[in-house]
């Protein structure tokens, strides 16, 4: 299918050529007929993309300083290629699409295949949306019409924030085209509308609905105006749907208000306010947030839990409901706003005049007919099958997030290892970085991965929640599996994964890349090698993780399991390397009276089997322009401090003092030596007993924390030997 992106770096936009995604639980699968353009925000991804890096430097000075932190923590060149890496990430463009049903996931009960409806999605010839974010259009609404939905939700969420009342004069300072249907909206509630713009063609529009519109180009003074069309009193309410960086429109809009009047920010201006101007009058200021309720909220769009109707009258869909209501009544008339419509494949004639266009709006028309795949080839990177007797291995990955495409596939390219194919849920991410890194096949399908005859190693890099049935799968079907920690997030999983890896010999690592970072390797050679597990010894791991919303979905404990289960795991694996043993036994403490178990910031306490004690500091409180990673060692009168594994100081051994390098966390090296097993044969990279000992050593931390006592670590039999990792 074809579907339409931003790049950020060049500010192109492109059709790019993606695999359908697959409908998934609580979602909506729809064959797209329309999408409208925005035409506000659309323009302003591509004038970013299209300014120099100082110009987009100084449109984000809070990202600048977010720059200036890293580079003093992590060096130059990490930072650099970070930045890069973010700006190379095109993003899918538009939200407001109208389309066919095709298929729905389980749990959508009241919508069926072959509704029309409109959604949020993008500008794509299949969305995949929420159930929330869909709504069912009306008989005798077109499809044109339809296309407005998202974009009048929008302008209404800022009305109902405004809380207008009948007779009262509200301001509309922007007539694009949020600003048009806000002020037909306003009309409609019975309130006395002033329409502000520079355009003389928006002013008519505005005119011609009914609306009194101030044209600021013909000298007209707009507060003047305001405050001569209310006997002096001044506007009961103002919207500003203008998009602006100029400071100018907040204090027109403070200065056009009577006391206590309301201003609610629907679109992008300026925010420097004049505390004078909202100190005398009282003045009350709100931005709104897009379509409105439940927006951004992952329980209500994602999980599917609806607002009580009682107590959230208006949520995101019911808005959308609201103004497909309002477009099959013809109450609200948007026909006279549509400028031109286009077929999709002539996306240009939109796109490359939209900073200079005054179109109002725009719309994208869709082939009646296309053909689904869930697979893509690329041409380009045309796969040539191995010749007999060679053992390059060749990869397949399921997941293609930031971390797939900033650290693990940059980290297996140098390697020679054949990439097959990448499968990423929505297929976009898994496309571009398939053209990027030459991977062969892009698909939305994870089981054309597991399945594939020539792939010998599956790559997991998903959420967390998929880790342990994805790696059974793939054991099953006879892979060897890499899969991003944690390799599971409750206990009940665990027996399953080491029961499959049993039954098929073949190999489970863990992304437990510290224990490669060179200047692990220099301390656990400097510790005694392997005799290291003969010597006890203490280990101090401290991370400043630094702070995430509690919105985001590594907090949640059934899909991320929390960042302690899900990062902290990574000390201790690097304990139980630096030490040589196991862990026996394991006692957390989280900050806080009654902590729950994705806390982020506590301590664990690691009891190892030969004596040793470990100490895992997982803060996410601390200042961010502190170091992320610090490791302490204390062992025979001697002590090893690694700074952010980019300094390794020694205190107590001979000929050594201190080593500096570039940041350095073992990713390269973990698959340098991954691949150059599979060519040549030998044991895997990290025992799967100690892989089992770590995994279970994190579950019991998060018992000990709810039962607030020492938790033993039970083993699991790991009986059966593993498979030499080879092709």
């Amino acid at each position: 299918m074809k579907q339409l992106v931003q790049n950020l770096k060049t500010g192109e936009t492109v059709l790019e050529d993606v695999p359908a995604p697959q409908v998934r639980r609580g979602q909506v699968l729809i064959r797209t007929r329309r999408s409208l353009v925005s035409l506000g925000t659309e323009r302003m991804l591509v004038e970013f993309g299209k300014a120099s890096l100082i110009a987009k430097a100084r449109q984000q000075p809070d990202k600048v300083k977010q720059v200036l932190d890293k580079i003093r923590t992590d060096g130059l060149v990490p930072t650099l290629e970070a930045v890069f890496r973010k700006l190379d990430q095109p993003l899918p463009l538009g939200y407001c699409n109208v389309g066919e049903v095709i298929a729905v996931g389980e749990g959508v009960l009241d919508i069926r295949p072959g509704d029309r409806v409109a959604s949020n999605g993008p500008h794509a010839e299949v969305v995949c949306v929420p159930r929330h974010l869909v709504a069912q259009i009306p008989d005798g609404v077109s499809d044109d019409e339809a296309a407005f939905t998202v974009i009048g939700a929008i302008g209404l969420q800022g009305i109902r924030l405004l809380n207008p009342t009948l007779g009262e004069t509200v301001v509309v300072i922007g007539l694009g085209l949020i600003g048009l249907l806000t002020a037909d909206l306003l009309r409609l509630n019975g309130c006395r509308v002033i329409g502000v713009d520079l355009d003389e063609t928006k002013v008519q529009l505005a005119r011609d609905k009914g609306i009194q519109t101030v044209q600021v180009t013909d000298g007209t003074d707009v507060v003047s105006y305001v405050m001569a069309q209310t006997n002096g009193i001044g506007a009961d309410g103002v919207l500003l749907t203008a998009s602006t960086g100029n400071d100018e429109l907040i204090s027109q809009a403070a200065r056009m208000s009577r006391k206590r009047g309301r201003l609610v920010l629907v679109g992008v201006v300026g925010l420097t306010l004049n505390r004078a101007e909202f100190y005398e009058k009282e003045l009350t200021f709100q931005v709104s947030c897009s379509y409105g309720p439940g927006r951004y909220d992952d329980v209500y769009e994602q999980q599917g839990h609806d607002y009580p109707l009682p107590f959230v009258r208006w949520t995101e869909n019911r808005n959308f409901q609201t103004i497909l209501q309002l477009l099959s009544t013809g109450q609200l008339d948007v026909k006279p706003l549509i400028t031109d419509v286009v077929p999709l494949t002539d996306y240009r004639q939109i796109y490359d005049r939209i900073g200079r266009s005054r179109s109002i709006a725009s719309l994208l028309r869709y082939p009646e007919s296309i053909e689904l795949r869930t697979t893509v080839s690329l041409p380009e990177h045309r796969y040539v099958g191995l010749g007999a007797g060679q053992k390059t291995p060749v990869i397949g990955i399921i997941g293609a997030g930031n971390f797939t495409g900033a650290t693990l596939l940059p980290a297996l390219q140098p390697t020679g290892a054949a990439l097959r194919i990448i499968a990423s849920a929505g297929g976009l991410n898994g496309t571009l970085l398939a053209k990027k890194f030459a991977i062969a096949e892009s698909t939305t399908d994870y089981q054309q991965v597991i399945r594939h005859p020539e792939v010998d190693i599956v790559v997991i890099t998903t959420r967390h929640n998929s880790h342990a049935r994805m790696t059974s799968e793939a054991l099953r079907a006879g892979k060897h599996v890499f899969v991003e920690k944690p390799l599971v997030i409750f206990d009940e999983e665990l027996p399953d994964v080491v029961a499959a890896q049993q039954e098929s010999g073949r190999t489970v690592l863990v992304g437990f890349n510290r224990r490669f970072a060179p200047h692990v390797q220099r301390m656990k050679a400097m510790l005694g090698g392997i005799r290291s597990a003969d010597v006890p010894m203490n280990v101090v791991a401290t991370m400043n993780a630094g702070f995430i919303p509690a919105s985001a979905w590594v907090h949640d404990r059934a899909v991320g399991g929390g960042r302690l289960l899900g990062e902290a795991c990574h000390f201790v694996d690097l304990i139980t390397f630096l030490t040589g043993s196991r862990v026996a036994a394991v006692c957390m403490n989280a900050m806080g009276s009654r902590p729950s178990e994705t806390v982020d910031s506590a301590s664990l306490l690691l009891r190892y089997e030969n004596g040793s004690t470990g100490v895992v500091n997982y803060f996410a409180n601390g200042s961010k322009a502190y170091a992320k990673e610090r490791v302490e060692v204390y062992a025979q009168e001697r002590t090893l401090i690694l700074d952010n594994f980019r300094s390794l100081k020694g205190y107590g051994f001979r000929r050594f003092s201190g080593l500096k390098t570039r940041q350095n966390k073992g990713h390269k090296e973990q698959f340098r030596r991954l691949v150059e097993q599979v060519r040549t044969g030998g044991e895997p990279l990290i025992p799967f007993a100690d892989i089992v000992n770590t995994t279970q050593a994190t579950l019991a931390a998060l018992r000990s924390l709810r039962e607030g006592r020492w938790v033993a670590v039970e083993e699991i039999s790991v009986s059966r030997s593993e498979t030499q990792l080879a092709v």
